[in-house]
């Protein structure tokens, strides 16, 4: 039986795609987060739960960081492949703690790599993301673009990961594929999403701070498509002189906040008291995905409307939380 190794398997991507594998395709999941604060742990507790009930998972509780942990686990399982998505995420945050971002996210990755070349890894699927692109003014967004102007360090520390990667597919034939990913959400989600935060303070009867002003745009991509469109990915092959490929994986539509607002309220039948402010430093007015790379050489549908994903979101909170 093949072993795949998942890294960031406590995260919100991660878990999900940790628990599709387990539960239709025959493969041993080595699981490695070192279960950061960077939002409440003990959700990440929660999702470690649920993936426990599967004998084929095998948790580890490690940094990839660490040198000596990921030689342990290539010479203890024989990994195939990997879908590395352990990650400090947040472009606001990365203003903050600027260096925990280098240091997980480049270096970190690049440990990765290194380990994955060594060991003759089949395909290694990393995550990058939207906010590679920018202020780039050009819509949708498509993988031709020029992406050399992030204006984050989070987006800098992806743009980043892309390049080292590139290098190694380049040097050794290590068979790489970067997914930038656009607004991903649903249950079991971060708490530093929208959604999240939109969803608790509604609730709470608190206000909600709606930056640049209300007019924002963001390419809402539902978990289940992402979990989809990143497994069709790691189960490709490739015949390329270099191994490496870049793909935006997004449900393909700009939704405009104030509408994702709109669901939102109209779920909770409750209505938000909005508070528009400008928008921070680092982020992006709007994303709007090209995703039709994806769909040429992976038949990618995104499936799940914004309308739905938000309803099955708030369905989840609710229940999570046990709120009546």
């Amino acid at each position: 039986m093949k072993n795949i190794l998942v890294t960031g398997s406590a995260g919100f991507i991660g878990f999900h795609i940790c628990k599709e594998l387990l539960e239709n395709y025959n493969y041993n999941i080595i699981g490695i987060d070192n279960y950061n604060d960077y939002y409440d742990v003990k959700l990440k507790h929660d999702r470690l739960k649920i993936l426990d009930e599967y004998d084929q998972f095998i948790p580890i509780f490690g940094d990839i960081t660490n040198q000596f942990i990921l030689d342990k686990i290539f010479s203890e399982y024989k990994i195939d492949s990997v879908v590395h998505l352990a990650a400090y995420a947040g472009v606001r945050h990365s203003f903050i703690d600027p260096f925990s971002y280098l240091n997980n996210n480049v270096l970190g990755t690049t440990r990765i790599f290194e380990t994955c070349k060594n060991n003759n890894v089949e395909h290694v699927v990393f995550a990058s993301s939207s906010s590679v692109y920018g202020d780039n003014v050009d819509f949708p967004f498509s993988t031709n673009q020029r992406t050399d102007t992030p204006i984050s360090i989070y987006a800098a520390s992806k743009k980043s990961t892309e390049l080292i990667a590139y290098s190694y597919a380049y040097n050794f034939k290590l068979h790489l594929t970067g997914l930038r990913f656009f607004t991903v959400y649903g249950p079991w989600g971060r708490p530093d999403m929208a959604l999240f935060l939109f969803t608790k303070a509604i609730l709470e009867d608190k206000p909600i701070k709606v930056f640049n002003y209300g007019q924002m745009k963001r390419d809402f991509t539902y978990i289940d498509d992402i979990v989809n469109g990143t497994i069709k990915v790691l189960f490709s092959k490739t015949i390329k002189d270099i191994p490496f490929d870049v793909y935006n994986i997004g449900r393909g539509e700009a939704v405009e906040l104030d509408y994702f607002i709109h669901c939102i309220e109209k779920n909770l039948n409750k209505k938000a008291d909005i508070i528009l402010e400008p928008t921070p430093k680092g982020d992006i007015p709007k994303t709007f995905s090209d995703i039709s790379d994806m769909v040429k050489d992976f038949n990618y549908k995104p499936k799940t409307s914004v309308e739905k994903g938000i309803k099955n979101f708030i369905e989840w909170y609710k229940e999570y939380y046990n709120i009546c």
